[in-house]
């Protein structure tokens, strides 16, 4: 008999982690909901047709890709199986999981256009897939919160991503973040300003594994993708700009013959005077030039969200994209986006022990159960109490007290109620507090009252 095991890049969440990750969604999901998004779900399965070319080559070949329902084979030739993997691929394989939220929303948005309010923001909290090699903040698995807005070029779009960051990140505990933003029309001028117009694609590619794999070998990566010594010399100001005070003006002169590139300044320029005009307090945003998002769909602004002091990649990146729908034949419809990386902001929250210390509480009160006299007498507590907003649960089965209390104990539930012949005969209830062992007689009012009082500082109910 084999051992069973998870394929690599999943995991098990146990109720001591589905708490915590609960937490994060429901605080993520209400700061969408505040600024006017409305919820969507789209299916695990997509049609290849649908993934495939909107990620760039790298992302396709990150694409799991299911194998069609029973023999995927027989029909292939000889001939077929001689042919490259992306040929025989579309023989044997018509569906995938998705790779992420933002390519299903605006295949939604194509099949649904007629019905929906435009603009149409939505909020979507699914997992998505990655045939990636896991480690350390990178998983297979995953699961994303993503917030988009399409059917508008608004920049105040831009600017309200900027602050449901802030909003969420804050509300999370997370204080310390930087939002780095750019912006693709700016890479666009960049490329046309070193000679190598048209080559924006790579350049991002490139650019995007700064952080990663150092200046040197970004270059060599450039070289190989076809970007002369002299192209690549004059990328030089890029490396610093980002610690110069007024990068912007910089940044105007290094592109005066670039009007894409001066285009995209302007536009990054009105979204910090929008994020100021809204008031955000200590705004924690900062220009990165080298910021370039390896997706190949963005047009426009893009974000990444870095948590600071620890080795963690971004928790958080989005970005606008202008012609999403237009590959599914509907042009015209602008759109912007983010999305937060649930299983990385879980990572950074353990690493600073963020996460409140309730989090671990799912029954708020015990009732024990002694023998068929007490267990009846309880369902109408137990009723009481839920309908008061109070976890609570009997323990099914009538067995020594000691096993009961230790059930309560490895539950971490707070409050146990011990029901008695006693307390049944007086109506005067025990209460017993499992962190100090303090025991209190009342009645079942009286009772309902302590525990919600001591519990409604720490949860709401």
């Amino acid at each position: 008999m084999s051992k069973p095991s998870l394929p690599r890049g999943t995991r098990d969440f146990g109720p001591e982690q589905m708490v915590k990750r609960t937490f994060i969604l429901t605080t993520i999901r209400s700061t969408f909901q505040r600024f006017g998004f409305q919820p969507l779900e789209t299916p695990t399965l997509e049609n290849l047709s649908v993934l495939m070319g909107k990620y760039g080559d790298e992302g396709d070949q990150l694409l799991f890709k299911v194998l069609n329902s029973g023999d995927f084979a027989g029909k292939l030739t000889p001939e077929d199986w001689t042919a490259d993997s992306k040929q025989i691929t579309t023989k044997i394989a018509e569906k995938g999981l998705r790779y992420d939220l933002t390519v299903p929303f605006a295949r939604y948005v194509v099949m649904n256009r007629g019905t929906l309010p435009f603009p149409f923001k939505r909020f979507q909290i699914q997992p998505v897939w990655r045939a990636d090699r896991p480690q350390k903040g990178r998983y297979r698995e995953f699961y994303q919160c993503d917030a988009d807005v399409v059917g508008t070029d608004s920049l105040l779009c831009e600017a309200e991503i900027v602050l449901m960051l802030h909003e969420s990140l804050r509300a999370l505990g997370i204080a310390d973040f930087t939002v780095k933003i750019n912006n693709r029309k700016i890479l666009t001028g960049i490329a046309e300003t070193i000679g190598a117009a048209g080559m924006e694609g790579p350049l991002c590619v490139a650019i995007d594994k700064l952080d990663k794999i150092g200046k040197e070998k970004v270059i060599q990566e450039l070289h190989e993708r076809g970007f002369t010594p002299e192209n690549t010399q004059k990328l030089d100001p890029i490396f610093n700009l980002s610690t110069e005070e007024q990068p912007f003006d910089l940044l105007r002169n290094w592109l005066a013959d670039s009007e894409i590139g001066r285009k995209g300044l302007d536009e990054l320029e009105e979204i910090w005077t929008l994020v100021e005009g809204f008031g955000l307090n200590s705004p924690q945003m900062q220009f990165d030039v080298t910021l370039a998002r390896g997706l190949s769909y963005y047009t426009g602004a893009i974000f990444e969200v870095k948590a600071n002091g620890v080795q963690i990649g971004s928790i958080s990146g989005g970005g606008r994209y202008d012609n999403l729908t237009g590959t599914f034949g509907v042009p015209g419809l602008s759109g912007v986006g983010i999305s937060l990386g649930v299983d990385r902001i879980y990572d950074v929250m353990e690493e600073l022990n963020l996460f409140p210390e309730n989090q671990s509480i799912t029954t708020h009160l015990m009732l024990t159960n002694f023998d068929r006299e007490a267990e009846l007498y309880g369902l109408k507590i137990v009723k009481a109490a839920r309908e008061a907003g109070l976890n609570t649960e009997m323990y099914p089965d009538a067995v020594k007290l000691k096993k009961q209390l230790d059930y309560a104990d490895r539950k971490q539930i707070p409050f146990v109620l011990l029901i008695g012949s006693s307390e049944i005969e007086t109506g005067l209830l025990t209460l017993k507090n499992m962190k100090t062992g303090e025991q209190t007689k009342a009645s079942v009012n009286e009772i309902l009252k302590l525990v919600k009082a001591y519990l409604e500082p720490q949860i709401n109910i």
